[in-house]
């Protein structure tokens, strides 16, 4: 694919927006407009007029990507106009969902990212693919100036996540990651509790997430006409065609697709981890871990690990795999003087007195962090107020940064010295190779940043 370079400068919005209005008063005045128009198309009933709307695309329509689309469409400001999928079955629901959400099937659907991201109508972009497509159309998407809000992880590589990084300071364009986390008022809470020395001085930090999995061999199965597989299997490298495999929960413990869990799901709880323990512009100085792969089957990402992280000015972490002994599900802030445990759906503390106590209330916290109580809102009123989302670019390669780390450690089954300011590894020329995206298959690549 040849790649040509774009200016990160915006287009004026204001032209396109008058036309609209315009193109709706000539309809009026020339009576070719239709007989009923719906009053949220107009702006009444308390809708944004249409050119008010931030206009949103959605690249990657599956599982994850119509969780995401729908909450975009209960956001009276945005109008998704245009779906891309290479999958027409994915197209075909999410085109309902947006039919059902606007009364009308008004989406423009394609199968190519770069239809979509050159595409000058469109303001933002929701990418919610496959992990290995990640960071190529995040990149192009950037590049032509859009919004983008990316689903987690970042990228396969970490050399892949500095170049989204690249791209999203030059276009300066707002990005939200999809580590919905930082939008939960309980994990907030617990940072909070933390980062204020509510719990005494931080001793360590311990985060765990889902394991690995195994499963069968995969036999070549007929590509059906409703995919492109060679479209879907892009830049990856080539596995022949099974149902299955296009299935989140399968397609996420496949090393040609992603990293498995230890960064899909690590993402989310280290990322907090990070928040919570003042580091979202810095990393550990060392990593050592230990972990387990499948001998057999076509899920081949690793099984179990326990990881530590060793930090300059700030706790330690210790990442391990659920059912690791003496760990739960979550993160745990333990202290000198107390601890708070916090995952999806609960938060306890040491005692239930530390928990009840006025003093640890958020609101009587000398450490605030930004208050965010839903994350596609908080991209949207980022864009609008030309603010940095949650989740920005900065924090969020930072905490992608530690799934990298930790699944390297483990593959080099020793003790790897870390600089958190430069991004490499200390003297280690085979830890670093680590660090580098993989060969492309056939003409992907990278776009230039």
């Amino acid at each position: 694919m040849n790649t040509v370079s774009h200016s990160s400068a915006r287009e004026p919005r204001v032209g396109r927006w008058l036309g609209r209005r315009h193109f709706l008063k000539s309809l009026l005045l020339a009576g070719s407009a239709p007989w009923f128009v719906p009053a949220r198309v107009l702006g009444a009933e308390g809708q944004p007029a249409p050119s008010n709307r931030i206009t949103l695309g959605v690249v990657g329509v599956g599982a994850q990507g119509q969780s995401d689309l729908g909450a975009f469409l209960r956001i009276g400001e945005v109008r998704v106009t245009a779906l891309c999928d290479v999958n027409r079955r994915n197209l075909a629901s999410a085109g309902k969902m947006v039919a059902d959400a606007y009364g009308r099937a008004d989406v423009k659907e394609m199968a190519d990212f770069r239809e979509l991201a050159a595409d000058r109508s469109i303001d933002a972009v929701l990418v919610a693919l496959p992990v290995h497509w990640h960071s190529i159309p995040a990149i192009e998407i950037l590049l032509k100036g859009k919004h983008l809000f990316l689903e987690k992880p970042m990228a396969m590589s970490l050399e892949e996540a500095r170049q989204v990084r690249a791209a999203a300071r030059k276009s300066g364009a707002v990005f939200q990651f999809g580590t919905q986390q930082r939008s939960d008022p309980k994990f907030r809470w617990a940072c909070e509790l933390a980062r204020s020395g509510r719990l005494g001085k931080l001793k360590e930090i311990h985060v765990s997430v889902p394991a690995g999995r195994k499963g069968p061999l995969y036999p070549a199965q007929p590509e059906p006409d409703y995919v492109d597989w060679q479209r879907w299997v892009g830049p990856a490298p080539w596995s022949p065609f099974h149902e299955q495999k296009l299935i989140r929960d399968t397609h996420e413990h496949i090393s040609n697709f992603s990293l498995g869990m230890i960064s899909c799901w690590g993402i989310h709880h280290l990322d907090i981890a990070q928040w919570g323990n003042g580091c979202d512009d810095t990393g550990p100085q060392t990593v050592q871990g230990e972990g387990d792969f499948p001998s057999e089957g076509a899920l081949d990402t690793i099984l179990r690990w326990k990881v530590r992280f060793e930090y300059a000015k700030a706790a330690p972490v210790v990442f391990v795999s659920d059912g690791t002994p003496g760990f739960d599900h979550g993160i745990k802030f333990v202290g000198e003087t107390a601890w708070v445990h916090v995952r999806r759906g609960g938060f306890s503390a040491s005692t239930e007195a530390f928990e009840q106590d006025p003093q640890n209330k958020p609101e009587a916290l000398p450490v605030r962090l930004p208050d965010s109580r839903d994350h596609t809102r908080n991209f949207i009123a980022a864009i609008r107020n030309r603010t940095r989302a949650i989740s920005d670019i900065g924090p969020a390669v930072r905490g992608d940064t530690l799934c990298q780390l930790a699944l390297i450690a483990v593959r080099q089954a020793r003790k790897l010295r870390w600089d958190p300011a430069a991004e490499r590894f200390e003297n280690d020329a085979a830890a670093d190779a680590l660090l580098q995206a993989r060969p492309f298959r056939g003409d992907w690549k990278l776009p230039q940043v």
